[in-house]
């Protein structure tokens, strides 16, 4: 069982809460997913904070691992120990070297080495570690990717003028890309989505976002009407196993993410010439053309479910392109 007084953590909003049923099943569904290879790096209870008190997925949870499990095998390997919780950071340093020579981007690394950093803030809190060696550490320098969404007319012409079969698979899949550009939401939130989540009355959306945040959003009449036609072919399924989640493969279970991924790049690699079609690029075309058309930021954000704005402006950097049009077309000195 979890040592619930080990560290001082909010472990009363479990306990006054009826949530805590839920927590509980998260944790055993967790521990009967995870690789037992794990056990010997004793992260039992890092894990069991990263998923009770950070409300972090499993495909998360999975990453750190991961990320940890590596940075074990390279102190065995080049230090005769696996024991990650007495590292310096000259240690630390000799990683990211190893992990430079072997041609893992800055932006990994990064990801990895934050991985470390959260485990080590995990350990002072537990009482574990006396100092973070990774306390005075700086990232490595990035370079800021820009995503190019698709243009409104790339959009057009998949939703107006592709064909989409007159089956269940063509139904879902047109449903699929309203629903990713009619509302932004995730790849994983849509996967998640069950038939409890629409409400056609309302006309609204209720979605499960990052660390099981809450959201409703809105729901366009086009989209109702794509997701009524799928739900009429879903409804002709035999044998459905996973009958509470609302996209289905044609055999009846949950749409996995890669389905999703490939149903987006599918129907868009014939009508865009862009290097990365996928569902977050859906995300992307959203948000940017509703802030092209005037959205108030701080709306586009409660949508796409962020926490802060910063995350937001990221999709701001077409919305100004287009600002910049308007402002020499309407400058009365920009012809001068």
């Amino acid at each position: 069982m979890f040592e619930y007084n080990r560290f001082p953590l909010r472990w009363e909003f479990f306990l006054h809460s009826n949530q805590i049923k839920d927590c509980i099943f998260k944790q055993k569904e967790y521990k009967r997913l995870i690789n037992p290879s794990y056990s010997s790096l004793s992260l039992q209870p890092f894990t069991d904070y990263l998923l009770l008190e950070k409300n972090y997925s499993t495909l998360t949870i999975n990453a750190y691992e991961n990320d940890l499990k590596g940075f074990s095998s390279f102190l065995e390997d080049e230090y005769e120990t696996k024991d990650i919780n007495q590292v310096n950071y000259s240690q630390i340093r000799s990683w990211i070297v190893f992990l430079v020579e072997k041609e893992l981007s800055n932006r990994s690394i990064n990801r990895k080495i934050s991985s470390l950093n959260t485990y080590y803030k995990f350990l002072l809190k537990t009482g574990d570690i006396a100092l973070n060696p990774l306390a005075k550490h700086k990232a490595l320098k990035t370079s800021k990717k820009v995503q190019v969404p698709f243009s409104e007319q790339e959009i057009k012409t998949v939703l107006d003028d592709l064909e989409f079969d007159n089956s269940f698979e063509g139904a879902r899949d047109r449903s699929i890309i309203e629903l990713f550009y009619s509302t932004g939401i995730r790849r994983i939130e849509l996967v998640d989505l069950k038939l409890t989540s629409v409400n056609f009355q309302n006309k609204t959306l209720k979605v499960l976002g990052k660390r099981n945040k809450e959201r409703i959003v809105p729901l366009l009449e086009s989209t109702v009407k794509s997701m009524q036609t799928y739900l009429k072919f879903r409804a002709e399924l035999s044998n459905v196993e996973d009958s509470s989640f609302l996209f289905l493969t044609k055999k009846g279970i949950k749409i996995y993410e890669t389905l999703v991924y490939r149903i987006i790049n599918d129907y868009f690699s014939k009508a865009s010439s862009k290097v990365k079609k996928s569902p977050h690029i859906l995300r992307h075309s959203f948000a940017t053309h509703l802030l092209n058309q005037g959205a108030d930021l701080n709306a586009v954000k409660e949508l796409l479910g962020h926490s802060s704005l910063a995350a937001t402006q990221v999709y701001t950097h077409n919305s100004i392109a287009e600002l910049k049009k308007v402002h020499v077309n309407a400058h009365p000195r920009s012809k001068k």
